[in-house]
């Protein structure tokens, strides 16, 4: 029999080790599906093509290796676009493949017509259309190898009377097609960057998703320089969470110790991280960046020199040309502060803290507590995200898998789905926020359906969590009807499914329930239904955003009154977070009195006393104040309602 294109373009795909193709079949697919059909290669039919995106986008960030989707002409390929984006922006190598009609029908507008190239341009590094068998090596020969190259997306559009048509030949220089090698940056670069640590006294190692692999050199380099280890969310799962070196997160999913690091460090070294939030990163120069794409050094904080290079090699070099430190008190003052807040998250994560509500922070500990050392947690995007990045505690085996620089919300389940596929023994585990799987819900059909064991754990809070606090911060009252919503019974449509259901909404089943679903052979869903007012810690926030919040509160309270939704004091109850944010209201006008047109008045942020005493264990000179007060008020016919919001003050820089 001879060879088709479709042939030699699923040979070349098992010859490089791709082990599944995950898509929708279709008509213009049907040559595609019959050589899979004849290979070692596993089709997994989706139930969404976004689906498919997302489990090859999964899969290639866990492995480094090509992840394949396929979708067939005109919706099904464009709905591989959003899921592919998880691709793009994470820097996986992925190849997406089109059907599209015979090219005769072109240019009629048939039935499902679209522009494949034009369409995936912006998701792609590479794009094109097989026109001829002849082409066919050539071209899927340069989409692979620019998947890996660029560490991103390649899409071919198939043609089904090109892709079921015989093949000129089959593809040449296969062993070329693998992931881009490591390479170290210059010994005159990284001379220079061992003079400016050693002028230093302080040093904080900032960690990014580029550091994996290279765990064990970054720890001999913060013995030899005394210097804590933090981490970006992306590369979190690096090192052990009780690791001495590693002091957490930075950001919301962060700690305040970090923070403090960084700001009251002499030099903050990036070393394979892109991390984009310059609100906690330094702004005057204080900082050295490694990484091996040479477009991010120096573009999200002032830098004072930066070298393209992989973190493996080039730490290796630098260890060797930086001269040890031996003062450990900027280290210790750090761990002081770190343990103090894992205190912390640990009460927040107490069973015992409540009887009745699960606060979410403890469904991440129990999940962390419960799961296998070597398992891969797929994290969300939303609130969700703060309570399994800040409460998970790692082993250093364990990998994290999330929606980082894309963050979108509904890609957990699709993304666990492609990385269970790889190793269906691994313990997987998505952790989703109900709007979330609500999205992409169909996809735990999908692993229903090819046995992927993936246990699914929602946190059903029946909003949308994030968006309430995203608009109290810009001092607007949260759009209850656009945030809120009814959720089905989850457990019930797992086990409707044909997998395993579990729900639990006191605190007292927790255990169990999470337990049972971890203990069961297939796929699992677990309805956690948690307290809905669940404020996140802050390790730093801005004076205007505290003044934005309390600005929020009284607007809200104003709004339900007048909605009459009971009276003011019973439209907003008090929130804390352990963390030093406290939300509170107090009313002095009845409901019946709230009339009019409010005029609103926001006093100023102001420092209620100054502490000449030394603070978390910092000095007394870096000139840290006690907590931050704004108060917002209300002023009606009637009287006024004031709200009062208290947070601890800002770190600031030793003058």
């Amino acid at each position: 029999m001879s060879q088709t294109v479709a042939d030699v373009l699923v040979a070349a795909l098992q010859q490089i080790g791709v082990k599944q193709i995950f898509g929708m079949i279709g008509d213009s697919l049907n040559s595609l599906a019959d050589a899979v059909r004849r290979s070692d290669i596993e089709w997994v039919g989706v139930r969404h093509e976004e689906g498919a995106a997302l489990a090859a986008a999964g899969q290639a960030k866990l492995t480094g290796r090509l992840g394949v989707c396929a979708g067939t002409t005109g919706p099904g390929s464009t709905q591989l676009v959003a899921g592919l984006y998880e691709a793009s922006r994470d820097h996986a190598p992925v190849l997406a493949l089109s059907g599209d009609m015979a090219r005769k029908l072109r240019g009629t507008d048939y039935i499902q017509t679209t522009k494949p190239d034009l369409l995936f341009r912006d998701v792609s590094l590479y794009t094109e259309t097989i026109v001829s068998p002849e082409q066919a090596p050539s071209v899927i020969h340069q989409a692979i190898a620019a998947a890996y190259s660029g560490r991103g997306v390649a899409h071919l559009t198939l043609p089904q009377d090109v892709i079921g048509a015989k093949a000129a030949g089959e593809m040449s220089s296969i062993a070329t097609l693998r992931p881009r090698p490591e390479f170290m940056a210059s010994t005159e670069e990284v001379a220079t960057i061992a003079a400016h640590i050693d002028q230093a006294v302080n040093v904080v190692i900032m960690c990014g998703g580029g550091c994996r692999g290279a765990a064990d050199v970054l720890q001999t380099l913060s013995d030899r320089l005394k210097a804590p280890l933090i981490h970006s969310v992306k590369g979190k799962d690096i090192l052990a969470y009780n690791d001495p070196r590693w002091m957490g997160g930075i950001g919301m999913i962060g700690t305040k110790a970090v923070y403090h690091a960084v700001m009251h460090c002499d030099l903050l070294l990036m070393v394979g991280t892109d991390y984009p939030y310059t609100e906690f990163l330094p702004h005057d120069g204080r900082v050295i960046q490694i990484d091996e794409r040479p477009e991010v050094l120096g573009r999200r904080a002032p830098t004072a020199f930066g070298v393209a290079g992989s973190v493996r090699p080039t730490v290796e070099l630098l260890i060797d040309r930086v001269a040890p430190k031996s003062d450990t008190r900027f280290f210790d003052r750090v761990t002081e502060e770190r343990h103090r807040w894992d205190e912390m998250l640990d009460k927040q994560a107490d069973l015992e803290r409540s009887r009745d509500l699960i606060h979410p922070q403890a469904v991440a500990r129990v999940v962390s507590d419960l799961a296998q050392p070597d398992a891969v947690f797929v994290l969300d995007t939303g609130l969700n995200t703060l309570w399994s990045g800040n409460w998970i505690r790692q082993t250093g085996l364990q990998r994290i898998i999330g929606s980082f620089n894309n963050a979108a919300v509904g890609t957990a389940l699709g993304q666990a789905n492609g990385i269970q596929a790889v190793d269906r023994s691994r313990q997987v585990v998505a952790l989703c926020g109900d709007g979330g799987f609500n999205m992409l819900m169909c996809e735990f059909l999908t692993a229903v359906h090819h046995r992927l064991p993936v246990k699914v754990v929602v946190y059903n809070n029946s909003a949308f969590g994030l968006i309430t606090l995203e608009a109290e911060s810009i001092g607007l009252p949260p759009f209850r009807k656009g945030i809120e919503f009814p959720n089905p019974d989850f457990a019930a449509l797992a086990r409707a499914c044909g997998g395993r259901g579990f729900s639990v909404r006191a605190p007292g089943g927790l255990v169990h329930a999470i337990g049972e679903a971890f203990a069961s052979e297939g796929p699992a869903i677990v309805d956690a239904v948690v307290a809905p007012d669940e404020l996140p810690n802050v390790p730093h926030i801005a004076l205007e955003t505290i003044g934005n919040l309390a600005l929020a509160k009284i607007r809200e309270v104003l709004q339900r009154s007048r909605a009459g939704r009971g009276g003011v004091g019973a439209a907003v109850v008090r929130r804390q977070s352990a963390a030093g944010l406290t939300v509170a209201s107090t009313n002095v006008v009845p409901r019946s009195n709230c009339t009019g047109t409010p005029v609103f008045a926001r006093s100023p942020v102001s420092r209620r006393c100054r502490s000449s005493t030394p603070d978390n264990g910092w000095p007394a000179n870096s000139r840290r104040t006690s907590p931050f007060c704004s108060r917002a008020r209300a002023a009606g016919p009637s009287g006024t309602i004031s709200v009062i919001i208290t947070a601890p003050a800002p770190a600031r820089r030793k003058a």
